[in-house]
């Protein structure tokens, strides 16, 4: 039976491509047992994007076909094609969960209903070849949802709608698939201004200050607390988490600000939990929090560049990694093409070493193999994704000169099918 919004064309060419790859996964000697391969899943902007949203300025028409899957080769980082699940709503982001057989992807660009939202899809992962099975599809609580996150529990997905300024919490049921939502929160507030306070000299960078846009919803280490941005309200708001419930209700300090127009993007822990950073995408910044783990507040102590010295123009940051032993943070510019590398000194605080070409245009988002060694950059504009050595004493990326063309992609996840034997 064929996976679900799949072609009978795309299945043929898929399953041949998966049949061609084989071999690879194929330990040596008469009878030998089948290595497990590492898998890639790359969600893509797949729809005609001018016409669904033809305002937003960073997201071009969708070449990507839907959430296209790679044989990753341990030794080189190479990408090999494995095989494409067939989705035309831009599934943008995606996240695995830690047993590593459901996959859920937010859906940018559909729109269902009178409210137009947008939806959240849940898949099976097949755990010989990778493959997806389409579980269900629900509504995400909101226009545009850019991203999703897993409740360290297990139980619940959050989820941020770009376009409907909005957040939700969505129950995981216990065969992976997902429930309505439990609680939806909707942004709101005095939009910042169209300069960034912040900005670089001579930059012209506005993206999201025409109304509320929710970009990212991640809970802490712990799963007391919810934390989420808003870019066009220049905020990082926090929640308590009903983990029963599946609700949402203001922590005691309820946000943080940033400075006006300077556009919160993403966020990331370091591994300690008590060290936050935060990139803002309009002003090409990024802040180091304290973060208390009993209340969820958070206290800004620095604040610095993602491009090098000297730099003028315009530029639009976007991811912002902490390495797995918490000695670097990564964070990517876009125009600049760019991933900007601190080491994180004493304290937390950040010192600028270096900046690699990202060897493409746009860098929307990159993430690390499960074992560090190679960083993985999805040039959205550039229809690539480029790899990367890491050298873990120095935070160093170097180029592999391998690439692999992906239609506008924007996110990349891993699954170990080696660990499911």
């Amino acid at each position: 039976m064929m996976p679900p919004n799949t072609t009978r064309r795309s299945f043929l060419q898929s399953s041949a491509v998966l049949a061609g790859a084989a071999p690879l996964g194929l330990a040596q000697g008469e009878g030998a047992k089948r290595a497990q391969p590492l898998i890639a899943y790359v969600g893509t902007f797949s729809s005609p994007l001018r016409d669904v949203l033809p305002t937003q300025v960073d997201l071009p028409p969708g070449n990507g076909r839907g959430i296209h899957l790679f044989a990753v080769n341990r030794d080189t980082g190479a990408m090999q094609p494995a095989g494409i699940h067939e989705m035309g709503n831009s599934p943008s982001c995606l996240v695995v969960n830690a047993g590593g057989n459901r996959l859920y992807s937010a859906n940018e660009t559909e729109r269902v209903g009178p409210a137009k939202e947008g939806t959240v899809s849940a898949f099976a992962i097949n755990p010989q070849d990778g493959k997806l099975e389409m579980l269900n599809t629900v509504r995400s609580g909101g226009a545009g949802p850019t991203y999703v996150s897993i409740h360290p529990a297990g139980k619940h997905l959050l989820v941020a709608n770009y376009f409907g300024g909005s957040v939700a919490v969505l129950p995981i049921l216990p065969d992976g698939r997902l429930g309505e939502a439990t609680d939806v929160k909707n942004d709101a507030g005095k939009i910042g201004p169209p300069r960034a306070t912040n900005a670089p000299p001579g930059s012209f960078a506005f993206s999201g200050h025409d109304r509320t846009h929710a970009h990212q919803i991640q809970a802490d280490p712990a799963g007391r607390f919810v934390l989420h941005v808003d870019l066009g309200l220049d905020k990082i708001f926090v929640w308590k988490f009903d983990g029963q419930k599946g609700t949402l209700a203001p922590a005691e300090t309820p946000f943080v600000s940033l400075p006006p127009g300077d556009g919160p993007r993403h966020f990331h822990f370091h591994p300690n939990g008590t060290w936050f950073y935060s990139i803002q995408e309009e002003s090409s910044t990024l802040v180091l929090f304290d973060y208390e783990g009993a209340s969820g507040k958070l206290t800004a102590r620095q604040t610095l560049s993602t491009l090098p010295p000297g730099f003028a123009g315009s530029n639009f940051c976007s991811e912002i990694m902490v390495s797995g032993d918490g000695r670097f943070v990564y964070a990517g510019n876009r125009l600049h093409d760019s991933i900007g590398i601190f080491a994180v000194g004493e304290g937390g605080t950040l010192k600028h070493r270096a900046d690699e070409w990202t060897r493409g245009n746009y860098p929307r988002s990159f993430n690390f193999d499960p074992t560090g060694r190679f960083l993985y950059c999805c040039n959205q504009r550039g229809d690539n994704i480029a790899v990367f050595k890491v050298d873990r004493q120095t935070g160093a990326l170097q180029f592999t000169g391998h690439y692999a063309a992906v239609g506008n992609p924007s996110i990349i996840v891993f699954v170990d099918l080696a660990k499911k034997e």
